[in-house]
């Protein structure tokens, strides 16, 4: 199968569905090729969702500017695309007086980049703020604000569905041939043809580059894992809570972060690995995670952990380097037409809207890029039944029953909205996908009520043999047989 277009996007992560989202509001063919078997599948789902503010980028960068940018976007493109965002706010906390003085240089570059109200803070204000966390003063980041991480990008990648954009899964990059205006990409799944294309590939990105001949990037995965508290603890912090960043360091130091769902983060760790999909979590590294956070959060209980997970940060400098390099974003002058997103680690989340309104205006000058009048900014979405009130949730069941039917009970989500998860508009079809836009399975027993009434949905839904039922797409299929036939017994 060949098709033609003006723009092919390599990459389904956060960055790359928002510029096919930013890019759909224009007459324009759009390509998204994903090489999993749905978007948001690498870095993007796997990390703190902070909307960054950018005190802590140097000034100047690339990444600075393109930080602060995106902050000032996110708010509002949540509300557009109904996803959720709290403005939580954060603090920087200095856990000795040694490290006073670090709070005033990265209050000094966060003015430097125009971070709105920031403030040092006393012991006494710590406590005040945030009567569980220790220490002796802090940033105070009153603007730093938190969302759902793999929610925004399935959002982007829906919206842009919804306005024309294909979005093409499993659709890995095998070979990339030609020159700007007839690029020939051979994938997985077909063959595309396009006049551009922009390599959004995360931590592919350096081998998708050396696909079409580019060869001067390097890309090092770094692994960082997260231990999850129950959201039964939410009660003891409010903000994010991060320690004075370590100097030399690959990452910002054990943090606590609250999300939009009410469990707390800790982590990241972070610690180079040899193999990009090493994202194994240990527990030798939980036990580190949850000790380093007991130093900020005395009163954690490492038995109100749920589960862990890890991210693999795509750093564009070595271990032996240590430390954050800078957004490499450019057109290879050997391979004009070709747009390269290199090393989009922290904070990729707050820029991704920054970053797609640059790759709209590059797209312009090689190809113009007209406004349609037909975009629709919105998506659809099902209500979310646990964050209703009773009187609401009553109201809900009455008016459809499938909401009287709870799926997934340590989230209360209901038989309602795991159904809009099945028929998303993307196709995706397998449990990550159902359980990353329905948050079923992501409660305290992780999984062990409702899979299975999750597996018999999806083989009642569409007629599916249980040997067809993935966890994550090819490769991945949980069952053998079954001695009975569950699409005619599925409640």
């Amino acid at each position: 199968m060949q098709q033609r277009y003006d723009i092919a996007i390599i990459g389904g992560g956060v960055v790359g569905c928002a510029i096919a989202r930013h890019l759909s509001r224009f007459d324009l063919k759009i390509a998204l090729l994903e090489k999993e078997s749905d978007v948001a599948r690498g870095t993007s789902s796997k990390n703190s969702g902070v909307v960054h503010t950018g005190f802590n980028v140097p000034t100047g960068s690339v990444k600075a500017g393109l930080n602060v940018r995106g902050a000032a976007m996110f708010e509002a493109l949540s509300e557009e695309l109904d996803v959720p965002f709290n403005r939580v706010g954060k603090l920087v906390v200095a856990l000795t007086p040694e490290e006073v003085p670090d709070l005033d240089k990265l209050k000094a570059i966060g003015d430097a980049n125009g971070v709105p109200q920031l403030e040092i803070v006393d012991e006494q204000a710590v406590k005040s703020m945030e009567p569980n966390i220790r220490g002796v003063g802090a940033l105070h980041v009153p603007t730093a604000a938190i969302t759902c991480p793999y929610t925004m990008t399935i959002a982007l990648a829906e919206s842009a569905a919804i306005n024309g954009a294909d979005i093409m899964l499993n659709s890995g990059v095998r070979r990339i041939s030609g020159e700007m205006g007839s690029f020939r990409i051979t994938t997985e799944s077909g063959t595309t043809h396009s006049k551009l294309i922009i390599n959004s590939a995360g931590l592919y990105s350096d081998q998708v580059a050396r696909m079409a001949g580019v060869r001067r990037y390097k890309v090092w995965p770094c692994r960082g894992e997260y231990v999850i508290i129950d959201k039964s603890r939410s009660d003891l912090m409010t903000r994010m809570v991060y320690p004075v960043p370590p100097k030399g360091g690959s990452g910002l130091g054990v943090h606590l972060t609250p999300t939009v769902d009410g469990n707390i983060l800790i982590g990241p760790s972070a610690e180079y690995v040899k193999l990009k999909t090493n994202d194994a979590t240990t527990s030798a590294t939980a036990q580190v995670l949850l000790e380093e956070a007991k130093e900020l959060l005395p009163a954690l209980n490492p038995r109100d952990a749920i589960t862990s997970y890890a991210g693999i940060r795509p750093k564009t400098v070595s271990s032996a380097q240590g430390g954050f390099g800078d957004f490499i974003i450019e057109e290879a002058p050997e391979l004009p037409g070709m747009m390269h997103l290199v090393g989009i680690e922290s904070p990729g989340l707050t820029a991704a809207p920054a970053i797609a309104e640059d790759m709209a205006e590059w797209v312009d000058e090689h190809i113009g890029a007209k406004p349609k009048a037909t975009f629709e900014p919105g998506r659809e979405t099902p209500v979310r039944f646990r964050e209703q009130t009773v009187d609401v949730q009553a109201q809900l069941v009455d008016e459809d029953p499938e909401y009287g039917h709870l799926v997934c009970r340590c989230e209360l989500v209901t038989r309602k909205e795991v159904k809009a998860a099945i028929h998303n508009p993307l196709g995706v079809r397998t449990i990550n996908g159902i359980k990353y836009r329905s948050r079923a399975m992501m409660g305290r027993c992780q999984g062990g009520f409702c899979s299975t009434r999750i597996v018999d949905m999806l083989a009642q839904e569409f007629d599916t043999p249980l040997e067809e039922i993935s966890l994550k797409g090819p490769g991945s299929q949980l069952f053998v047989g079954s001695t009975k036939d569950l699409r005619k017994n599925a409640d």
